[in-house]
């Protein structure tokens, strides 16, 4: 059992093998994506009924959740793969984390930008130095800094590690962003979702509202296979099969 564990380990570590095995997660993906997401936003954006104290402006939650849930679920992958290489030297790792960066700042940013579209009717303004909003706005910035020291660095494997140290310190903010709501008097309601409570949404709402999620997740998932998939290329143009895969993409041209 142990030593097929370790196989299967090394075989998806394998740049090669990742790159071949990863084509058809990235199809079946990225159409389940698309299904759900078309469903449960029309569900959720159209024909879910209107809210009984927040009106139309609870609608943004099918996007504005599964997109902060997201921002800090890939980094928190980025911090585990940055471990990853450090300890085991694994270059796939690094590929991966480095090209997971852009996705997960992409969703900080979409959940702040929809946080302050939510906001503005719920409390007059569109930010407040809430201690939610603040912890986010450090996450977005912490994206931001690892994209920023990849591209510093003259040596792509110097920017991998430096970038692999700042996301494993900046993992603090993560249950700083999760609790903030308990830790502080904040403006920002509670988490919608808990596993020691019932949801408080009614199950027209909730359906959609999950569905939103996996659809979401869904869709990060073959973005950021399609990513790593490139960063391969682009990191191994030495490699025998690299170069083969490369002459039949321009020949398919």
């Amino acid at each position: 059992m142990w030593q097929a564990l370790v196989r299967w380990f090394h075989r998806w570590t394998s740049p090669k093998i990742f790159y071949q095995i990863s084509r058809p997660w990235i199809f079946w993906s990225s159409v389940a994506a698309i299904a759900i997401l078309a469903v449960a936003l029309t569900w959720g954006l159209v024909f879910a009924p209107v809210e009984r104290l927040q009106g139309n402006s609870y609608r943004i939650i099918f996007i504005h959740v599964p997109s902060a849930f997201l921002s800090q679920a890939i980094y928190l992958a980025i911090a585990i793969m940055g471990l990853v290489g450090l300890v085991w030297r694994i270059k796939l790792a690094f590929y991966a984390a480095k090209q997971c960066i852009p996705i997960g700042a992409s969703m900080a940013l979409l959940a702040l930008v929809t946080g302050a579209i939510w906001g503005k009717p719920t409390w007059g303004t569109w930010w407040v130095w809430d201690a939610r909003l603040t912890s986010m706005l450090v996450l977005l910035f912490l994206y931001l800094g690892l994209w920023a020291l990849h591209n510093a660095m003259e040596r792509q494997e110097t920017g991998d590690r430096a970038a692999a140290i700042l996301a494993l310190v900046g993992v603090v903010n993560l249950p700083i962003i999760k609790f903030s709501v308990v830790w502080w008097n904040t403006l920002h309601q509670p988490a919608t979702l808990k596993l020691t409570q019932a949801p408080p949404m009614h199950i027209s709402m909730l359906i959609p509202f999950l569905m939103a999620i996996v659809g979401f997740y869904l869709a990060a998932l073959a973005w950021g296979l399609s990513r790593t998939r490139l960063e391969i290329l682009q990191r191994e143009p030495n490699a025998r099969w690299v170069r083969e895969e490369l002459d039949q993409l321009g020949s398919a041209r």
